[in-house]
């Protein structure tokens, strides 16, 4: 009913709210405004909030005297009243959100990220929303840059607008100094004007709305990483070895991003050994341990000993029988174990354990 009950109270309303001049049919003496006024009450009195900021200001100024005004209505002129509303209602087969910015949520997800991005720009200007609403539901990677970028008075608003926790995050990562002269300045924002607020986040969002829409949701080491994961070890090796000779730090960077078989012992921890060889084929697990040789074997280990120890039994046993394992095969079942630990990482099911840096 939220949705198109602003419409419906438009359309009872009339095209101009302040005109209250002719009756309308059904209702008796009583102005468009005032049944509208007479809806709003009664909605109201009901624990029903209409969204009436969806309205022109001038339109709930006047709906606002209008409730100021009226005292007593009789049931039968409510009745009639209801009546004509509903019906209004009735009248409505499909509602638009109105505006640039409500078709923007509407189609929030649907839209190329180029797309959004322009049609934020145009409705920036003449939108009527609350810009901040927008700039609370970004990430605090988003907004970081802005917040080093500003001055310390427009840094202090932006805190002040968002949830404690983010507001924190963001703090957290800024420099020292300038923390401390932001997290100062919002103990000088309680004069701050809502007009004032309302500028400075329609600026934000304008230049929120100017940066260049990425193509790629990763970084470039995270990307380069993630390939390399899912590569046979010679390429990943040769891969690494042409890095190293290009870009030393960026060599460095993806060798970090890397996950491999071999990386088990160090970044697994060793009480999620059982919950992750749960979600592998024991015939798959049983290859990729028989084919762990050399400094493979350190991983092989590592998974054996922190499961049961009737299950270590019962796998060692099935490694004995399964006799020599081509490597080609036990590069592919270790390739799933890391498919899956890398899967669970994603949902959140486990947490890789970082590597110290050199």
């Amino acid at each position: 009913m939220n949705a198109i009950a602003p419409m419906a109270l438009g359309k009872l309303t009339g095209p101009d709210i302040h005109d209250d001049s002719a009756p309308s049919p059904g209702a008796g003496s009583l102005s468009r405004r005032q049944k509208a006024a007479i809806i709003v009450r009664l909605l109201s009195s009901e624990g029903l909030k209409l969204p009436l900021s969806e309205l022109s200001e001038d339109h709930q100024t006047a709906l606002a005297e209008q409730v100021a005004e009226l005292r007593l209505v009789d049931r039968d002129t409510l009745v009639s009243v209801v009546e004509e509303f509903c019906d209004a209602l009735e009248a409505v087969g499909l509602a638009f959100p109105g505006g640039l910015d409500g078709a923007l949520s509407l189609l929030d997800g649907q839209l190329s990220p180029a797309a959004s991005t322009r049609l934020r720009r145009l409705a920036s200007g003449s939108s009527r929303a609350d810009p901040w609403e927008r700039i609370t539901g970004l990430s605090a990677e988003l907004l970081l840059p802005v917040l080093e970028e500003e001055s310390t008075e427009v840094g202090a608003v932006m805190l002040s607008k968002l949830s404690v926790a983010k507001a924190a995050e963001l703090l957290g990562k800024l420099p020292g100094d300038k923390a401390r002269r932001v997290a100062y300045a919002v103990s000088l924002t309680g004069n701050v004007a809502p007009e004032t607020v309302l500028r400075i986040g329609q600026a934000l969002a304008s230049q929120l709305d100017a940066r260049p829409a990425k193509a790629f949701d990763t970084g470039p080491v995270e990307r380069v990483g993630a390939i390399l994961n899912y590569s046979a070890s010679a390429t990943r090796e040769a891969v690494l070895k042409g890095l190293e000779e290009e870009d030393f730090a960026f060599a460095e960077e993806v060798k970090k991003a890397i996950f491999t078989f071999a990386n088990i012992p160090a970044r697994i921890d060793p009480r999620d050994i059982p919950k992750i060889l749960r979600t592998v084929d024991q015939a798959r697990l049983v290859v990729a341990l028989a084919g762990a040789k050399g400094p493979l074997e350190a991983s092989a280990e590592f998974m054996l000993t922190n499961m049961s120890q009737r299950m270590a039994q019962n796998l060692r046993d099935e490694m004995a029988n399964l006799g020599k394992v081509k490597d080609k095969d036990a590069e592919e079942a270790m390739g799933e174990i890391v498919g899956a630990i890398r899967e669970m990482e994603t949902a959140g099911e486990i947490f890789l354990v970082a590597e110290d840096g050199d």
